[in-house]
């Protein structure tokens, strides 16, 4: 009975070898090599030349020197006339806003005139655009009147129904009473709202536990709102949230390890978006010497979307105008006193309110063009941005380990920082997208 006992017991562990034998061990993705003649990393001070990229599945496996052996079995992409950097980051987008041209009707025809299945298309076209010309990651500050639609946009470009970049969404964004377009309709109607309205750190809590409850990836906060000149020529901005009520949003934010962005102009509400404890100031028009110490003891990041307020002035001696002039005026200031105090800056282009048919990149072109160099600038769009998304190491960077969002122009962007607006390669998580410049 035991030599029985003994022998089914082999049998079943010979069964179960066999068995194993014949299971296919899991299939190793192909290796692709990546010629780079010039490569601007995101971390490096300076540009390497002759590079290889060792690209395995989604990530980075390798980058050595151009006379390391390549195996026979890897797919060669020669970029060896080009200069080659890490997927760009955009830090600040609005994949559902279509333009704000005054003569068009400005922001309220994204609300009013088109539904929520062709604003939705409009998004998928922008997130197309974004990634054909480089920009691998969006930070997308709000769907101004579509909901949790970048939630969802970004689910479909994780399951590969649509091509687009990597999303970090913040959803509906949250304003108080009096505080978000749409405005200055009759007072008796329900008009649609561009953001979340509250009124109270009660409110203001359960607005961003909703958010976040429904993906929200970071919580954006409208800390002003209008803005004016006054009598003495000085620009004022109507704030919005309470300390009190900005604080209830990052409490939750944080403890859900989220962050949160504050759109803030100057004045008042940027003291509040401060003293709440935001992690990141949108546009920062003006932004005081005070503040600036403060945002750089706080760690706080720096968004300034410069392009956006050289466009769409209206005339010089109007109210709006002389608005529009002053905020490019002291934004400039603002700019130029962040890089002296090294604050840590990061690339963004409020696109959506400039038409996503305009190049993202020009936003290079005004960051240099008030003294920031070449360098600084890319870095501001990659291995800064990267470190802000909690993301250091994996994106914004060609080095081992990160994913392999990498992209290629034909000239030197350091040169001449309008390369940028003309990429010729892009490939993103391993695959690539688009290929101008070999066969």
């Amino acid at each position: 009975m035991k030599k029985m006992i003994l022998c089914l017991v082999i049998s079943l562990l010979l069964g179960a070898g066999g068995l194993g034998a014949q299971t296919a061990a899991p299939s190793v993705a192909s290796l692709t090599v990546i010629r780079a003649g010039t490569l601007i990393d995101g971390a490096s001070d300076k540009p390497l030349k002759n590079q290889l990229i060792f690209v395995r599945g989604e990530h980075i496996e390798r980058v050595t020197d151009g006379s390391a052996p390549i195996p026979a079995s890897a797919k060669v992409i020669d970029l060896s006339a080009a200069t080659v950097l890490p997927g760009l980051i955009d830090s600040h987008t609005h994949i559902f806003l279509w333009g704000e041209d005054p003569a068009k009707g400005g922001y309220d025809v994204n609300i009013l005139k088109a539904g929520i299945a062709l604003r939705a298309a409009r998004a998928t076209f922008a997130t197309r655009r974004a990634l054909e010309q480089g920009f691998t990651t969006l930070r997308d500050l709000e769907t101004e009147g579509a909901g949790y639609g970048d939630v969802e946009i970004k689910q479909a470009i994780e399951e590969g129904t649509i091509p687009g970049p990597r999303l970090f969404c913040a959803t509906r964004a949250i304003s108080t009473t009096g505080g978000y377009n749409l405005e200055d309709y009759a007072p008796e109607l329900d008009m649609p709202r561009g953001a979340q309205l509250v009124d109270g750190p009660v409110e203001a809590r359960k607005a961003a536990r909703q958010q976040l409850e429904h993906g929200a990836d970071w919580i954006k906060v409208y800390m002003t709102h209008r803005s004016w000149v006054d009598k003495e020529g000085k620009l004022v901005s109507q704030p919005t949230l309470t300390v009190e009520e900005l604080k209830a949003v990052v409490d939750e934010a944080h403890g859900w390890g989220k962050k949160v962005a504050c759109h803030a102009y100057n004045g008042i509400g940027l003291q509040r978006a401060l003293d709440g404890g935001c992690d990141s100031i949108e546009h920062g028009l003006e932004i005081t010497d005070a503040q600036i110490a403060q945002m750089k003891q706080q760690g706080t990041w720096y968004c300034p979307t410069l392009e956006p307020y050289y466009g769409d002035w209206a005339p010089a001696d109007t109210a709006g105008g002389k608005r529009d002039r002053a905020r490019a005026a002291v934004h400039e200031i603002s700019f130029r006193k962040a890089m002296q105090a090294h604050l840590k800056i990061v690339f963004g282009t409020d696109m959506g309110g400039i038409p996503w048919t305009e190049p993202i990149a020009q936003e290079f072109r005004r960051m240099v063009s008030l003294g920031m160099t070449p360098m600084d600038a890319i870095q501001s769009a990659t291995v800064r941005a990267s470190e802000m998304l909690e993301m250091k190491g994996e994106i914004g960077i060609v080095a081992a380990g990160a994913y392999a969002d990498i992209v290629a122009v034909s000239g030197d962007p350091l040169k001449d920082v309008e390369e940028l607006e003309r990429v010729h390669f892009v490939m993103h998580n391993g695959a690539v997208f688009k290929n101008e410049l070999t066969k």
